[in-house]
C-alpha cells in the first residue's frame, strides 16, 4: 500500500448535532478493516471507525491501537477528581494519525454535551470536555473510549482506496468496540462478515 491512506492533514471535525447513517451511499457508521496486505504503518492490521464521510472527505478513530497511558493519567493531567470514576485503567486509543494531542470519545448515547456527533442510533463522538469530566465523577455514558488523534481522508481519497481493495467493510458493531479486547478488534470485525483474515490473499475483493 501507499502511504497516502488516510494522510495527515488539516481535516477539521464538523461535529454537527444529526444521524447520518440514513445517507447509504457513504460508510459512515461502518468498519473500515484493513486488508492483510496493508503496509502503510499507521494502518496495517487496523479497524476504523466511520464517523463522519460526505463529498467532502471522511473521518475515523482506529480502535484497535493504544497509547502508553490510562484514561485515569488523563484525568490526572486535566485535574479532574476521578475518585469515583469507573474508567480509570482504560487505555486511551491511538485513533490516528491527524491531531494527535485531539481527544475523541465514542460512546454509548446519553446526556448532551457541547460538541456531539451522534453518527449512529448506537454509537455516538464527542470531542468538549464535559464527557470526561461526566466520565471522571463517575457519571456519563455506559460505555465509552477516549482516542486522541484521528484518521482522515481528502474528498474521494476514501473511495479510491476501496477500489484499491485497500479495506473491507461492513456495518459497524458496538459490541467490537466496548466489549471486545483491543487486540483481538481486527479479527472480530472481520468475523461480522464471516472471514478469517489471515486466510485472505492479497489481492482479494472488498465486501
Amino acid at each position: 500500500m501507499a502511504s497516502s491512506v488516510a494522510t495527515a492533514r488539516s481535516f477539521p471535525p464538523t461535529l454537527k448535532p444529526r444521524y447520518c447513517g440514513a445517507v447509504a451511499s457513504y460508510l459512515i457508521n461502518q468498519f473500515l478493516i484493513a486488508m492483510p496486505a496493508m503496509d502503510d504503518p499507521n494502518f496495517a492490521q487496523t479497524v476504523t471507525l466511520v464517523c463522519e464521510h460526505s463529498e467532502r472527505g471522511a473521518l475515523g478513530i482506529v480502535i484497535n491501537r493504544t497509547l502508553p497511558m490510562t484514561l485515569g493519567e488523563v484525568f490526572d493531567q486535566l485535574g479532574l477528581d476521578a475518585s469515583r470514576s469507573r474508567v480509570n485503567d482504560q487505555p486511551v486509543l491511538r485513533g490516528g494519525p491527524v491531531q494527535t494531542e485531539r481527544g475523541f470519545v465514542l460512546h454509548s448515547p446519553a446526556g448532551k454535551y457541547e460538541s456531539s456527533l451522534p453518527f449512529s442510533e448506537r454509537m455516538h463522538l464527542t470531542t468538549s470536555r464535559d464527557i470526561l469530566d461526566a466520565l471522571a465523577a463517575g457519571e456519563g455514558p455506559e460505555s465509552a473510549v477516549i482516542a486522541l488523534g484521528y484518521a482522515g481522508w481528502d474528498a474521494g481519497q476514501l473511495e479510491e482506496e476501496m477500489a484499491r481493495n485497500a479495506w473491507l467493510t461492513v456495518d459497524a458493531d458496538e459490541r467490537v468496540l466496548f466489549g471486545t479486547p483491543v487486540e483481538q478488534r481486527w479479527s472480530a470485525a472481520a468475523r461480522l462478515l464471516g472471514i478469517d483474515l489471515l486466510s485472505l490473499s492479497s489481492d482479494a475483493g472488498h465486501a
